[in-house]
């Protein structure tokens, strides 16, 4: 985990990022050597392979698709997964993803 933040150091400080890099967040540069990174890593880091939210459903104007499941500005597409989750949900994704499957059909039949 130590070598994957600076790893993750490298990679975001490429010019190819610059245009979307606003510095870095966790654990921060004052984070340096291998001691505190493995602090950090220890206190701060945890599994969340579930990503949620990359395509927000909503009525906002940070929201990608509408409460239908449309995506804003693109005729004939719709999302149908865990990515239309504004916020991660406190358990296991799958169901949640069912449900929104078994929405997105009712939707799209009717």
């Amino acid at each position: 985990m130590i070598q994957a933040v600076r790893l993750s150091r490298i990679i975001g400080e490429q010019q190819a990022l610059a245009e979307w890099n606003a510095g870095e967040y966790f654990p921060g540069p004052a984070v340096s050597d291998d001691d505190e990174i493995a602090r950090y890593v220890a206190a701060d880091v945890s599994t969340w392979f579930h990503p949620v939210g990359t395509c927000r459903m909503g009525t906002g104007a940070d929201a990608v698709v509408d409460p239908a499941l449309r995506v804003h500005g693109m005729a004939g597409l719709r999302v149908a997964d865990a990515s239309i989750m504004p916020d991660i949900v406190s358990v296991n994704t799958n169901a949640a993803a069912t449900m929104i499957g078994w929405k997105a059909g009712g939707q799209i039949l009717t």
